[in-house]
């Protein structure tokens, strides 16, 4: 299918001949399933988000979400309307989620990779899916069996919306702080009263209803994160015991005008000014943040898939666009008066953006769906394995987050470049893909704080250092499938770069353990773009191995390296060509500045720890 959201051949390779994600039927949840069920379902996502989502994705853009003061409501635009209700339909809102109850059933890879179809095209609009999807995951983890029945069909069906309320004006990331406070009733249920700020999707008209997952304070509890509750806050309380549905006491109050991203309504809910808003909690008291953890897990597993997709669409229209713009001569015609003009692709400098767009939108594409894979193993097995795939994703979530999103703002800029002028305007979709991607990194937790998350907990605290163990583990694997494979000049730095890991984790541990938490908190992004760096090195060197010997069964060659000539017509051939060159590039010139990063971790610098307030230019407000 003609598209310009991704490389479908891609998902395919990364899924079944590097993953072999349909081997999960090999466990009896998937026993059902095979190669040609999820060959379907992700024909199906290619061609609503390609025929429906990508078309509304301009007037997502231009038109916007519109609050009526009157009436406390939000109008999304009405092309959003049809298109949404094809995926819902279509059952993309629960590709993983409990058949039981209205899912798939798939695994949790196949909905990634499904689902990043859709943000490629319009991710404004796929962010109200993402958001209900991971509401309902949280019904069905946590609820009561009676909160199963009433609420996730309707969510998953996408007849009802969900969304999640931490953020409040005094407690952004410092999440401890929240004011909102839930009162009990007698019958069980609590009144609910706060607000909450920033929440996407907070009100729309995409739903007939919409389930809030508000974090909130029982009267009494004890203060900080520890004292918080989770509850279920319906915009309208559903029909019970021969009761109408009723208006919920919350209303939107307004919402943000943002850089981008304008098809997704970012709300400020109040909650309870009449003091009549009803709440149910949702699984036990005072574990609110413990259950929270699941769906921000979820849902910056799912930011990370939209810095990809923002990247991959960005990448695919550059690609396009370099080879049907005509300007200037090949660079080896430059004295002949009668040369004709080329593709820009032919440039070496634009050649060099496009191979370095691709390299890393390819290792994000591997990386994010082997997280996801992590997640299915680590939810199916109660053995090693399981524990060593919940170690891997306990370490690759806040990388996926964090480091996707930061090569997103760079790869859309990048694709700007290649568009040059026009790149600029609006003629094009790709200054729309930089202005809405750069809120990946500040949602679902800042990238300073996925970073911190990482070297702290998941990395210097991490009793025995169990999650880096087993990724060291891993990579060393691959190393040793690369052996007859893979030349040296690719392999070495890899093993070089684990050594000079466990030198900077020395390093960073000593400082911990000599109290000086400012120069281990100041190091905690740096250490992420480092680690981040060794798994997109690791991920092309396990693609160099697949791809290599995917080649030599194709050419029957030892070495790997068929002449393109040879082979110009089999477009496997010329794909498995692509990706070992698009990874001897990342490998060869991108991947050198790991070093640089792990020699500035070491270097004990202390500027920053010297520098105050003082030093910097502003006054106080």
């Amino acid at each position: 299918m003609n598209q310009l959201l991704l490389d479908s051949r891609d998902t395919r390779y990364v899924l079944f001949e590097m993953l072999a994600v349909d081997k999960l039927n090999l466990y009896e949840r998937y026993s059902g399933h095979d190669r040609q069920i999820y060959e379907d379902t992700l024909l199906l996502a290619e061609k609503i988000a390609a025929r429906q989502f990508y078309p509304v994705n301009a007037e997502g853009d231009h038109a916007g979400v519109r609050y009526d003061r009157a009436n406390k409501t939000v109008t999304t635009p009405e092309s959003f309307k049809p298109a949404y209700q094809a995926m819902a339909r279509a059952g993309f809102i629960g590709v993983s989620a409990d058949p039981a109850f209205g899912g798939l059933g798939m695994p949790l890879a196949i909905s990634v990779a499904c689902k990043e179809y859709f943000c490629s095209a319009c991710g404004s609009l796929t962010f109200y899916a993402l958001l209900t999807g991971s509401a309902a995951q949280l019904v069905h983890s946590f609820g009561t069996q009676q909160q199963k029945k009433l609420y996730l069909p309707e969510m998953l069906s996408g007849a009802w919306g969900g969304t999640m309320c931490l953020t409040e004006p005094d407690a952004g990331s410092d999440v401890g702080n929240v004011k909102t406070r839930a009162i009990p009733q007698q019958d069980g249920a609590y009144t609910i009263c706060g607000q909450k700020i920033f929440i996407s999707g907070g009100e729309h008209d995409l739903a007939d209803n919409i389930i809030h997952m508000v974090l909130a304070r029982i009267d009494g509890d004890p203060p900080g994160t520890r004292g918080l509750s989770l509850f279920i806050v319906p915009k309208t309380i559903p029909a019970s015991g021969g009761t109408a549905p009723k208006r919920n006491d919350l209303i939107c109050t307004g919402i943000e005008h943002k850089m981008g991203i304008h098809g997704l309504s970012t709300c400020t809910l109040s909650f309870g000014e009449n003091g009549q808003c009803i709440g149910y909690l949702l699984g036990e008291a005072r574990k609110g943040m413990r259950q929270m953890f699941q769906m921000m897990n979820e849902e910056r597993l799912f930011v990370g898939l939209q810095g990809l997709a923002f990247a991959s669409a960005a990448y695919m229209h550059a690609a396009a666009y370099a080879k049907n713009r005509i300007q200037g001569k090949r660079v080896t015609e430059l004295t002949n008066p009668e040369a004709k003009q080329t593709p820009i692709i032919e440039h070496p400098d634009v050649k060099r953006m496009l191979l370095r767009m691709k390299s890393y939108t390819e290792g994000m594409r591997i990386l994010t769906y082997f997280l996801a894979k992590n997640l299915d193993v680590a939810a199916l097995n109660r053995d090693e394995a399981g524990r060593e795939a919940k170690a891997m994703a306990e370490l690759l979530i806040p990388l996926c987050k964090a480091g996707n999103t930061d090569t997103a703002w760079d790869i859309t800029a990048e694709s700007i470049q290649i568009h040059g002028g026009y790149g600029y305007c609006q003629d094009y979709p790709v200054e729309q893909y930089a202005r809405e991607c750069k809120i990946l990194s500040i949602v679902e937790g800042t990238n300073g704080i996925q970073s911190i998350d990482l070297l702290m907990r998941k990395v210097l605290m991490d009793k025995n250092q169990y999650n880096l163990t087993i990724f060291k583990k891993k990579v060393r694997e691959t190393l040793c499938m690369a052996d007859d494979l893979v030349d040296d000049k690719y392999k070495m730095p890899i093993q070089d770069a684990l050594e000079k890991l466990d030198d900077v984790v020395a390093h960073l541990f000593k400082q911990l353990a000599s109290g000086n938490l400012s120069a281990v908190f100041g190091q905690a992004t740096p250490f992420q773009k480092a680690l981040f760096m060794l798994c997109m090195g690791w991920m092309h060197l396990w693609n160099m191995v697949v791809a290599t010997s995917r080649l030599n069964e194709r050419t029957k060659t030892a070495a790997g390296y068929s002449p393109h000539e040879k082979n110009k017509d089999d477009s496997d051939a010329i794909f498995y060509r692509g990706k070992i060159l698009a990874s001897r590039f990342f490998i060869g010139t991108e991947f050198p500045k790991y070093a640089s990063i792990a020699k500035a971790l070491l270097n004990n610098e202390s500027a920053l720890i010297e520098a105050d307030a003082s030093v910097f230019p502003g006054t106080l407000c």
